[in-house]
C-alpha cells in the first residue's frame, strides 16, 4: 500500500507556533489530525499567508498528495470532486469524495424538452437517513454532430444551471467548439484519445480544465495518454479504461481493478487519477422494439458494480427512482466512515404543539434510529418531545449492551437539555429494547419510566391510548 504520512513526518513541516488558528490546541494535534485525513491543510492558515512557509507548504502538499488525485469539476458552490482516494479498501481507513452521478443530455433536444430534463436532473432526490440523496452533474452529449449546436447547447445549459457540467464527444473539433464557449465553467471533457490528445489537450491545459484520457480496454495507451497530457501542462485528468458490454463487465471491472491497486498498491503515479465508468453505453444495444425496462436494469447492474469497483464518477441515462435510488443508497453505505457511525445531534426535540402536559420520550442519536423513529412519531400526528442520548452513534440495543446507554446517561441528559422545566410531569418513556434499565433510570433519575413499543412503529398507537398515563 503507499505509505501515507504520520504525525511525525508532518509536524518539523508545520509553523510550530501552536497558534490555534486551525481549531486544534497546538500543532502536534494538527499533524495528528492531517495524518488521519480529518482536517484539511489549508486550514493552518499561516502556511498560505506567510511566505517564509512556503517551502515547507509545497513539502507538505507533496508529502500529503493521496495516491489517487482529486479533480474538482465546475465553479462555484456546486463543484463536485472526485478522486482523492487515499486507500484501497476501505476499512484501511475510509473512503472520500463519494461516487458522482452525470446524466446524460443530447445537444439536438428542442427547448422544451432540453429544460424539461435539466429540471428533472435537478430535482431528483430522496432523504434518506437524514440525508438528502440527489445526483451530481451533466453530461452533455454532442448528438447532433454539429460544433455549432453543440456549442449553442453548453451555453443553453449554462443558463438553465449552475450544476457541474461534462462535454461529451470523440471529436476534437466538436469538444473544442462546446469546450471554448463555456470554459469559465470548468467542464469536464470527454474525451482525449490516442487520435485526439494533441488538440484536446492544448484545450485543456490553455483554460485549465479538467479531461478524461480514453483508452477502451488498452491500459498501457492509457496510462501514456495520461502521461502525456500531464507532460502538456494538463494538471487534472480522468481516466475511462472503457465501459465494455455487460458480457464482458468481468473485464470492466477486472481493468478498474488494476487501476486503482497500481495506484494505491504500488503507489503508480501514472494512473494515480479518478476513474469513470460510462453504463450508459448499455443503451448503445438498444432496438426499437426493446423492452427499455430490461435495458435500465442492465445499466443499473452495471454502475452498481463499478460504484464498488472504484468508480469516481458515472454517467448514466435513465432518470427513474427505480434505477438511481438503489445506486444512491448504495454510495450512501459505501462512503460512510466503518469505523464512526452516522449519528445524529443529541438534544431535546419538540414534535408538534408539545407542550407541558405532552409524553416525553427518549432514543439514542443512532441516525437509522433516530429518523425511524422521527418518521414514526410525525406520521402519527401526536405532539411530543424526543430526548434524543449521545450514544456514540449506536443502536438501542446495541447500545445498552455496550454500556453506552446506561441510567445514568438518561438522568444526565435529562439535567442537561432542561426536561423537568418543559413539562410539568415526571415520567418518561423508555425504547422497548431498553427496558432493562427502566429501574435504574427510575432511580438515578427520580423520573417514572413507562416502557414503550419495542417497535417504534408502535409509538403512535401508544401515544394515542396515553397508555404512558396509567398506573
Amino acid at each position: 500500500m503507499a505509505k501515507l504520512a504520520g504525525p511525525m513526518e508532518i509536524y518539523p513541516l508545520l509553523p510550530g507556533t501552536n497558534c490555534k488558528i486551525c481549531g486544534e490546541a497546538n500543532c502536534m494535534a494538527f499533524a495528528a489530525k492531517m495524518a488521519e485525513h480529518t482536517v484539511k491543510l489549508t486550514d493552518c492558515t499561516p502556511l498560505y499567508e506567510e511566505e517564509k512557509y512556503a517551502k515547507n507548504r509545497a513539502k507538505l502538499e507533496e508529502l500529503l498528495r493521496p495516491p489517487v488525485r482529486e479533480v474538482v469539476i465546475g465553479t462555484g458552490e456546486k463543484t463536485v470532486a472526485i478522486g482523492g482516494k487515499l486507500v484501497l479498501y476501505r476499512h484501511d481507513l475510509r473512503y472520500t469524495n463519494p461516487t458522482a452521478f452525470f446524466i446524460d443530455i443530447a445537444d439536438n433536444l428542442d427547448a422544451e424538452a432540453f429544460e424539461k430534463r435539466v429540471k428533472a436532473i435537478e430535482d431528483w432526490t430522496y432523504v434518506y437517513i437524514g440525508q438528502g440523496l440527489r445526483l451530481d452533474g451533466v453530461a452533455l452529449r454532442c448528438v447532433s454532430k454539429d460544433p455549432q449546436t453543440f456549442a449553442n447547447a453548453a451555453k443553453k445549459l449554462i443558463g438553465l444551471t449552475d450544476w457541474p457540467i461534462m462535454l461529451c464527444s470523440l471529436d476534437a473539433k466538436l469538444l473544442s467548439a462546446a469546450a471554448t464557449a463555456i470554459a469559465d465553467k470548468r467542464p469536464l471533457l470527454y474525451a482525449a484519445t490516442v487520435d485526439t490528445w494533441s488538440e484536446l489537450g492544448k484545450i485543456a491545459a490553455k483554460h485549465d480544465l479538467p479531461i478524461v484520457a480514453y483508452a477502451p480496454n488498452n491500459l498501457s495507451d492509457l496510462a501514456s495518454l495520461a502521461t502525456t497530457l500531464q507532460a502538456m501542462g494538463v494538471h487534472d485528468i480522468v481516466l475511462d479504461p472503457g465501459t465494455l458490454s455487460r458480457s464482458a463487465l468481468g473485464t470492466t471491472v477486472d481493468n478498474f481493478n488494476q487501476l486503482r491497486r497500481a495506484a494505491t498498491i504500488a503507489d503508480n503515479e501514472q494512473v494515480g487519477y479518478p476513474l469513470l465508468c460510462t453504463p450508459i453505453s448499455v443503451w448503445a444495444d438498444y432496438k426499437e422494439g426493446d423492452a427499455p425496462e430490461l435495458t435500465k436494469w442492465d445499466e443499473v447492474l452495471t454502475a452498481a458494480a463499478m460504484i464498488v469497483r472504484y468508480a469516481d464518477i458515472i454517467v448514466l441515462h435513465s432518470l427513474d427512482m427505480w434505477t438511481n435510488l438503489p445506486l444512491t443508497f448504495l454510495r450512501s453505505n459505501l462512503y460512510t466512515d466503518p469505523v464512526k457511525p452516522v449519528s445524529v445531534q443529541p438534544g431535546l426535540i419538540k414534535f408538534g404543539d408539545a407542550g407541558p402536559d405532552s409524553p416525553v420520550m427518549y432514543t439514542t442519536n443512532f441516525a437509522l434510529t433516530y429518523f425511524t423513529v422521527e418518521s414514526d412519531i410525525k406520521q402519527g400526528n401526536v405532539d411530543a418531545w424526543l430526548l434524543v442520548i449521545d450514544t456514540e452513534g449506536m443502536s438501542v440495543q446495541s447500545a445498552v449492551a455496550g454500556r453506552k446507554l446506561t441510567a445514568e446517561k438518561v438522568a444526565e441528559a435529562i439535567q442537561e437539555y432542561g426536561l423537568g422545566e418543559k413539562v410539568n410531569h415526571r415520567i418518561i418513556i423508555s425504547p422497548g429494547m431498553a427496558a432493562r434499565i427502566s429501574g435504574e433510570t427510575e432511580e438515578a433519575s427520580g423520573w417514572t419510566v413507562k416502557v414503550g413499543p419495542r417497535d417504534s412503529s408502535g409509538i403512535p398507537k401508544y401515544l394515542q391510548k396515553e397508555l404512558w398515563k396509567e398506573e
